[in-house]
């Protein structure tokens, strides 16, 4: 049966991705953002500010889901301005969205809410699922980034709107053949220059962006599924084994290695930070393979060689 589906926020790299699977299935898909612009896909698009309510809120009386992807890209410098910003950008999008549902006769069943997995503590042992710990460590200078996370969760429960179920998708890193860090890994390696980073015994935790549109159709389906869920693959890698895949796969002979100070130096003129780097991420899908949902990529040699392949063709 066609459904109505909102993709606030959905112009950019996971939106596209939903969309075009969504359009695929036979679904009506409407973007929310600031630059509609008119596309030749079946995708409509509609101004909104990301802040506060207007016309396009009308939209969601009478849709059957909303994922909301708003945010402020964290690959940038965490100065003041930048810091207001992204917190602003995902806070106040999740209130106003759960502003117009509460005003909905019909409000959506569901409303897929974007998280991330940077929650979790950093760790090089013990792997977290949903029930895992959470919070800032110095070593991975993430006090910032999980205060973030914890806003914006909250302002996802505080929402009144209950009769639509809530989703918060806890996202790790996301490859895609064109967009996403694999071009930028890919790239590196060509260049002679994926090698490790820091110790490399960093954990990464990861998905392909077919499972993670994948898995945002299934918690749609899926109505006992719902308040966090982990999106990632079930095997999480070190940052040197993830490199050494990326150097097989893109058939780099070999990789300069990148120590802690040349990160530093390296973020601080691309403007990103560390930590994005650096943190251990040892992410698993508790809920989602609780629940029987199966990845086509559970592994990240597979996943690298499948982009490879895409990209090539």
């Amino acid at each position: 049966m066609k459904r109505r589906i909102i993709l606030a926020g959905g112009s950019g790299f996971l939106g596209t991705a939903l969309a075009k699977r969504f359009v695929a299935a036979g679904d009506e898909v409407t973007v929310f953002t600031r630059s509609p612009e008119k596309r030749s896909d079946g995708v409509k698009e509609v101004l909104w500010d990301a802040r506060s309510l207007g016309e396009w809120s009308a939209l969601l009386d009478g849709a059957d889901v909303v994922i909301n992807l708003t945010g402020k890209s964290v690959d940038c410098r965490y100065n003041d301005k930048n810091r207001r910003i992204i917190i602003a950008s995902r806070v106040e999008s999740t209130r106003v969205i759960g502003e117009a549902i509460g005003r909905c006769a019909k409000p959506p069943r569901v409303w897929l809410n974007a998280s991330s997995a940077t929650l979790y503590k950093h760790t090089l042992q013990h792997a977290a699922d949903e029930s895992g710990e959470t919070g800032a460590t110095p070593e991975a200078k993430d006090a910032f980034s999980i205060e973030v996370i914890r806003q914006w969760e909250r302002a996802l429960d505080e929402a009144r709107s209950p009769a639509t179920r809530k989703v918060a998708m806890r996202t790790t890193m996301v490859f895609g053949p064109d967009a996403g860090v694999f071009p930028v890994l890919r790239r590196l390696a060509r260049f002679g220059l994926g090698g490790k980073m820091g110790s490399g015994k960093q954990y990464v935790s990861w998905m392909h962006v077919e499972d993670f549109c994948r898995a945002a159709e299934w918690l749609i389906e899926h109505e006992e599924l719902s308040g966090p869920v982990n999106f990632a693959a079930p095997n999480p890698l070190t940052n040197a084994e993830m490199m050494r895949l990326v150097r097989k796969t893109c058939g780099a002979p070999f990789g300069l290695p990148a120590t802690e100070w040349m990160l530093e130096i390296g973020a601080f003129f691309l403007r990103t930070e560390t930590e994005l780097i650096i943190k251990s991420r040892r992410v698993v899908p508790g809920k989602l393979l609780a629940s029987g949902f199966g990845f086509h990529f559970p592994d990240l040699e597979n996943a690298l060689r499948d982009l490879e392949h895409r990209k090539a063709g």
